[in-house]
């Protein structure tokens, strides 16, 4: 079982396209970053709630409405993320195992429980140096990464389906999916 979900795989995906530096894409549909992911809508649907809850994205009015960022690309970090979708989640819960050992028969000594366990401690330590590095990444910084690899006129071509998209969005069909 993964610590980190599926979800802020999707999430952080598309935040990278609102977070397009040079100013190309409007304000694309739940659907519109769905289809162009291949994810489903319903879903991305969820995670925009809760990425909106967060402070991380909002809502843009109108048919041709969708969502943008709701801050900077530098002022979201991938924990930003990672607490919007999954929530703050332990890395590991300590079961106490420490007091179940056999050789205690039926009262354990006041030294095999005193204080916090080792292990736990040890997998504290390792939790808080993973959010730490987790914080240190921004959308900024993974959007460089991706523009450093993909090709030149890949952001173009993101913009222009996405820009077309919008263009050809129906009233009827597309109103509830900016949200």
């Amino acid at each position: 079982m993964a610590f980190i979900s599926t979800g802020v795989e999707y999430g952080l995906h598309c935040l990278l396209y609102l977070a397009d530096p040079a100013g190309r894409t409007s304000s694309p549909s739940v659907r519109d970053l769905a289809e162009l992911q291949g994810v489903p809508a319903e879903y991305l649907a969820k995670l925009f709630t809760k990425l909106s809850k967060a402070g991380l994205v909002v809502a843009t009015e109108g048919v041709r409405g969708g969502f943008a960022l709701a801050r900077r690309p530098e002022d979201i970090s991938f924990q930003d993320v990672i607490l919007a979708i999954d929530g703050d989640k332990s890395l590991f819960e300590c079961r106490e195992i420490r007091d179940r050992c056999a050789v205690f028969d039926a009262e354990k000594p006041a030294w095999a429980s005193k204080g916090l366990c080792s292990i736990h401690s040890i997998m504290l330590m390792a939790e808080k140096r993973m959010r730490d590095e987790l914080a240190a990444h921004s959308l900024a910084g993974l959007a460089a990464q991706v523009a450093a690899k993909a090709p030149a006129d890949f952001g173009h071509q993101i913009a222009a389906w996405l820009d077309e998209r919008s263009a050809n969005r129906r009233p009827d069909r597309d109103a509830a999916s900016a949200e």
